[in-house]
């Protein structure tokens, strides 16, 4: 039954307009949750959960080490509450009560709720237990404000936010406060989540990266658990009205804005339980649409651009400016024998673009074939003002970092984009995408979403591990599949791209000296440039609005001759050597993904959370806009 629900979830992608796809996934998931419960199997996440969370001995220990602490830190829950299930807002407090780690004050916020038993509820519940506090607001005057009143109750300087029909885990609190023992620094902190229906079934983990400021902008990633410093929260106007329903997302944005990287920690850990209840954006993301016009407002608070609606429901797409002289971009295209291949590209390239100042050099690496420089000399003539035409000759073997070096040299554009001669441009609008996303502060380099000839997904960045060095996430998708949390349709933060499609500064790759020829001749040498950028403190961006068909390796044929392999695994060892831990952690990533496929799935081998490092900085090389 399993299968044939996993198998009817794949038959909506093909067919079905996208709300109507989530309705039908809604009820597929809540049939699914309920066999289920009828059939008292674990689902494969309840066994995973069992695996690597706190067995009940462990929380025991974890609460007797708690008590003992001798500097705490010490947590105010604010809780804005507005006429709840009764049952739903009592697990929520409960779910407080039952922290392993003592040092906290549960602050809750009773905005006007209309039913008197409710205000009577939580007065019991503050006489059972001192450290919950509540005030009632004589009038409902929403979320914000009613967060901004329960903040009051307490002065604790950590705040951590709670909706009331949700659920903390037991240790959340204690995995926050060992994530601020090892970065005590720490402004905002956030963690894994999953959902949890209305009968209490656990479903849908949202496995978070680290600090990934590409992707905030396009969505709320942080989402639940949040826990932001209070000087960090006041210093940034603490909740505002006028973004109720994103409230949360507002004041992420600018908390980030004046936080370094290295102060925006992650907890790679399920802390937080979001309820799917009716009407909730738990369960259907279009449940509030107040809420994505509010992220909306509050991005365009933020930035003072245009924002528009994303590809995701629910998501985002900041209209980054362009300069009014666009400059020149030099395009490097090298081939062997492209022929009509070439031809091809070149048709789309320069049919469909539209850019005014592209220098076109077309590297040729011993061609033979009459058609291939027919097509050069074809080219060449159609050179005129914004469109400069080269073809430059690198007379030695096959070397596609070495050609590459070559061509930057030759190279008058300000921008150097690294082009396969087996791709073909879809729309006109992808350089001054990718243009958008590389101007930005603290960019060094820009990838794009490739797809086969056959529609599916060739490349969607790529994760650092993957077959024990890299690979290009969510590959052989479906060409309108949403991806991991909707990945596939977001601009983010990515460790690496391709080069089958890279923009970057000619001075960057100047200053890296271009790619590595002498160790990585043909793999794995667009991945070590990122790597190099990143380690000099400049992000790599993948965007989806970017796009493109791959006939990946079409110039040079696949790696499957005892030579290319021999070639493949001493390159892999290079990386291995020179990137380490890097490669079997990557911060866009999560620990509980697996490593063995690029799908996103779980990782059916990861630690137990009380075996990892529960405190993640964002690195100085994925840091934010200014």
């Amino acid at each position: 039954m399993h299968a044939w629900l996993r198998s009817a979830r794949r038959a909506l992608a093909a067919h079905i307009p996208v709300r109507q796809r989530q309705q039908i996934r809604s009820a597929l998931r809540a049939a699914h949750h309920t066999l289920l419960r009828i059939s008292g199997l674990p689902s494969g996440y309840q066994r995973w959960c069992a695996r690597v969370e706190p067995t009940a001995a462990q929380l025991d220990t974890l609460r007797a080490q708690e008590a003992q602490r001798a500097d705490a830190w010490r947590f105010a829950v604010v809780m804005p509450v507005y006429a709840p299930d009764l049952s739903q807002l009592a697990e929520a407090i409960d779910s407080v009560r039952a922290q392993t780690y003592p040092h906290w004050t549960l602050c809750i916020a009773n905005d006007g709720s209309p039913d008197p038993a409710i205000a009577a509820f939580l007065d019991a519940q503050a006489r059972a237990d001192a450290r919950i506090r509540v005030t009632h607001r004589a009038h409902n005057g929403g979320i914000a404000a009613a967060t901004a009143d329960a903040l009051a109750l307490d002065d604790a300087p950590f705040v951590a936010l709670l909706d009331q029909d949700d659920r903390l885990a037991p240790w959340a609190l204690s995995f926050v406060a060992r994530a601020l023992d090892a970065a005590p620094d720490a402004g905002l902190l956030y963690s894994d989540e999953d959902k949890v229906s209305e009968d209490g079934v656990r479903h849908t983990p949202f496995f978070k990266p680290d600090w990934n400021p590409d992707l905030l902008y396009a969505v709320n990633y942080f989402c639940h658990l949040l826990v932001i410093r209070r000087s960090v929260l006041d210093a940034a106007g603490g909740f505002r009205p006028g973004f109720d329903g994103a409230q949360d997302y507002d004041v992420a944005l600018r908390c980030t804005a004046q936080l370094p990287p290295s102060q925006i920690i992650h907890i790679p850990a399920v802390l937080y339980h979001w309820r799917t209840a009716r009407g909730s954006t738990a369960a259907s993301s279009d449940a509030k649409p107040y809420a994505h016009q509010a992220g909306l407002a509050a991005l365009r608070a933020r930035f003072d651009l245009p924002v528009e609606d994303g590809a995701q429901p629910t998501s985002y797409r900041v209209r980054w400016p362009l300069p009014e002289g666009l400059p020149k971009i030099s395009i490097l295209v090298p081939t062997r024998d492209g022929g009509a291949r070439l031809q091809k590209c070149m048709t789309q390239l320069l049919g469909v673009t539209d850019y005014p100042d592209i220098e076109l050099l077309l590297i040729d690496n011993q061609s033979r074939d009459a058609l291939t420089h027919d097509v050069f000399a074809a080219l060449c003539a159609q050179a005129r003002p914004g469109l400069a035409v080269r073809v430059l000759c690198y007379d030695q073997p096959f070397n596609y970092s070495a050609i590459n070096n070559f061509a930057a040299q030759h190279a008058q554009g300000e921008l150097l984009l690294l082009l396969n001669d087996d791709v073909e441009v879809l729309h006109a609008d992808w350089l001054r995408e990718m243009l958008a996303q590389l101007l930005q502060p603290g960019v060094g380099a820009v990838g794009a979403k490739l797809y086969y000839p056959d529609g599916r997904i060739q490349h969607g960045g790529v994760v650092l591990g993957i077959g024990g060095t890299a690979g290009h996430a969510h590959k052989y998708f479906p060409r309108h599949h949403p991806g991991y949390g909707g990945r596939l349709r977001l601009p983010q933060t990515v460790s690496a791209v391709t080069g089958a499609c890279l923009m970057t500064r000619k001075r960057d790759f100047d200053a890296l000296g271009g790619l590595d020829a002498a160790h990585l001749a043909v793999a794995f040498n667009d991945v070590d440039y990122c790597l190099k950028l990143g380690a000099r403190g400049l992000r790599t961006v993948w965007t989806p609005y970017a796009e493109l068909i791959h006939h990946e390796s079409a110039s040079r044929g696949a790696d499957d001759t005892p030579e290319k392999c021999r070639r493949l695994a001493r390159e892999a060892c290079v990386m291995q050597k020179r990137w380490g831990a890097q490669l079997q952690d990557d911060p866009c990533y999560n620990p509980s993904l697996t490593l063995k496929a690029e799908d996103f799935s779980i990782r059916t081998d990861a630690q137990p959370y009380l075996q990892r490092a529960l405190s993640r900085r964002g690195a100085g090389s994925i840091g934010g806009r200014g």
